[in-house]
Formats: structure tokens, sequence, C-alpha cells
């Protein structure tokens, strides 16, 4: 039986990003989850798969595990399973106010009593590289929701709502996930107790309608996929011309040569071998410019120098990370016939040195002969 592979589960690629990953988890985990699905048993299995997928495939550790070894390797490391991690029940918690509009999670999911839309709503924003490192100004194009004056935002005519008959007027239902049972927002009256039995002629039910802006959001300095930035008073209008928050999830690019990870940077160096032996000096570059790398003689393939303070900012902190220069040492693919004289000398100069073979396999040799004496 194939095994299933959870990058295809989840519909992502194998080099997918955080953010890319998370993404593709809420859209699938919504459009599979039970409450969605009553009585589709294939959903829930569907539903169970997605949710294992991403409790292994969100966990860096386990996540290389999984690209090495497949789900083999994850046995004994609490990767299998139906439950959840506390980042994965974070995710879990996102979806049900999403789905449900109400909830109790999450700030983001305010709504005025009455009313068919919540205040906050969120987006994704695209940074370079070098936007999110040093901190830039942004021009956003957002669409948001204004209430219906005809409806007051309840979106039903002449602002006359009934009875939820689903919930029985409680604004709440008991939800079951695995073993876990807990209380939920309604997900016909959005929590209200109430709904819509006819709706508004002027908005159609919608309760809103839509207007559109451009705002200047000022983004700090160490911004990094997956981080968000709550934008006070940018998110849906409610009555009384209250406006709530808009909620930015970001999305940086990568670089050509540095490569982030966290408050660190990554550099490959390109060194060729004589600079090695030679234990040059170089100069490479930094995010604010350049510094010299004294190469220490005889410096190895993959060897790394360590420059505390010259990576990224802390978002949080204010503390600046690490560059960490990588060595890719570099030989000569091809040499002429002076190149190649001078390179047998250049061995020749250093004796049994040069030859570090001979003496490493010389009992090998002698072992390997008595094997088949006689």
């Amino acid at each position: 039986m194939a095994e299933i592979d959870y990058y295809e589960v989840l519909e992502v690629s194998r080099n997918c990003s955080g953010a890319e990953l998370k993404k593709s988890y809420r859209k699938l985990a919504l459009k599979y989850h039970p409450d969605r699905n009553p009585d589709d048993k294939e959903a829930e299995e569907k539903f169970k798969m997605i949710n294992e997928a991403y409790q292994v495939l969100s966990d860096e550790e386990k996540r290389s595990i999984y690209d090495r070894y497949g789900k083999a390797g994850l046995e004994g490391q609490g990767g299998m399973g139906g439950g959840f991690g506390a980042s994965s029940m974070d995710d879990i918690m996102d979806i049900f106010n999403s789905m449900f509009g109400g909830g109790g999670f999450s700030r983001r999911s305010r709504r005025e009593a009455g009313q068919t839309y919540a205040l906050d709503f969120e987006i994704e924003l695209t940074l370079a590289f070098h936007e999110a490192v040093f901190g830039c100004t942004k021009e956003v194009d957002i669409t948001y929701k204004v209430a219906c004056e005809s409806c007051e935002g309840t979106g039903a005519k002449d602002a006359k709502l009934e009875t939820c008959s689903y919930c029985g007027g409680q604004g709440q239902v008991l939800m079951r996930q695995g073993p876990m049972q807990f209380a939920q927002t309604c997900p016909q009256c959005q929590g209200e107790g109430k709904k819509i039995q006819n709706p508004c002629p002027s908005c159609q039910g919608k309760g809103f309608r839509l207007e559109e802006d451009t705002v200047s959001i000022t983004i700090p300095a160490g911004i990094d996929s997956g981080h968000r930035l709550r934008a006070q008073g940018y998110g849906n209008e409610g009555r009384g011309k209250k406006r709530g928050d808009m909620f930015i999830t970001f999305l940086v690019k990568e670089d050509e040569n540095f490569v982030r990870n966290g408050t660190d940077i990554y550099i490959e160096v390109p060194v060729f071998f004589t600079q090695s032996i030679l234990g040059e000096t170089i100069s490479i570059p930094t995010l604010d410019g350049e510094i010299d790398l004294h190469l220490n003689k005889g410096t190895t393939d993959k060897e790394q120098y360590v420059f505390p303070g010259e990576g990224v900012v802390d978002v949080h902190t204010g503390e600046k990370g690490r560059l960490i220069a990588q060595i890719k040492l570099i030989l000569p693919k091809k040499t002429d016939d002076k190149q190649k004289e001078l390179l047998e000398k250049l061995q020749e100069s250093y004796g049994v040195e040069s030859r570090p073979h001979t003496s490493s396999f010389e009992d090998a040799f002698k072992r390997v002969k008595s094997w088949f004496k006689s």
C-alpha cells in the first residue's frame, strides 16, 4: 500500500514556506470540517488526515525527520495521531473563528449584536526581503464593510430578527473534537440567538455595503513570514461608525544571497582552495554594507564564521542576530600543463604529508594480503 504524502494532503510543494503551509491548511480544514460536512465520513477522514499532516509539517524538527525518513522516522516522536500541539491548536481556533464568525477565541472575531459580519478582518501582505529586514511604509488597497442603514447591519427587513431554531436562541452549540467537547458559537446565528427571516431588500440580506480605501501602513524592522500586525481602526465599520481592526499576515520573499533564519542571516562564501590554504582576508557583504572575513589557514568546506550583531533586528527586543558566513570550497575544474607542473611540485614539497592515504591504508593493505595467503 502506497504511503500517503503529507505535502500532497495539504496541496503544497515540499519547499513551501510556513506561511504557505498554514494558508493551505486553513483553507482545506475549513472545506472538510465535519460541521460543514455533516454525516460525510469521507470528509471527516480527510479532515483527520489534514490535521495529522499539518501537525507534522508545521513543526520544523518533525518536518525535517519526515523529509528524510518519511512517516517511519516519526515513530515515537509524537508526530502521529489525531492530537494537536500548541501551534496547531491555535490554528484550529483560527479556523473556528473563520467558520463561525464569533466564538470568543480571538478579538479578530468581534461583532456588534445582531450584525451579520465581524468588525475585524485579516489580509496577507507580501514584502521584499529588504522591506522586512529594514522596515518600510506600504500603501495598501483594502475593501471593508459598512453597515447597511436600512437594516442597521442586521441583514433583516426593518431590522427584525427571528429566534434561531438551530441553537434555540442560546447562541451556542456543543462541538466535539476527538475526546474534547466544548461550547462553540452557533454557525447559523453567529452567537446572536436570532437569525434573518426576511432579508433586507436594500442589501439583499448581507447587512453591509463595501467601501474601498488606500491606507498607509508602517511596518517595523525585523518582520518575518508568519508575523502579524494589528492596524487599529482599519477594519469593518459597524453601527455608529465604529470600525474594527485589520490584521496583516506577512509573507517575505527570499533573497538571492542572504538566507534568513529568525534574526540570523546566512551567506555562502565561495573560496578558492589556494585562498583556504593561505588564509586570505576577503570582503563579504552584510545587511549594512561589507565586512572583512579573515580565513583560517586550511579553512575547510562548510566551515562557518560567525559575526554577532550583523543579523536582523528582533522586532520585539530590538537586538540584532548574527551573520553566519559558510564557506564553499572551490576546486579547479581544469588545469593546463604549467599549472599541473606547479601543483606536482607543490605536492612533492609537502613530502609524506601530501599522501595521507598511504599511511592510513598501510595496515589495511597488509590485512587484505593475509586473507589470500595459503
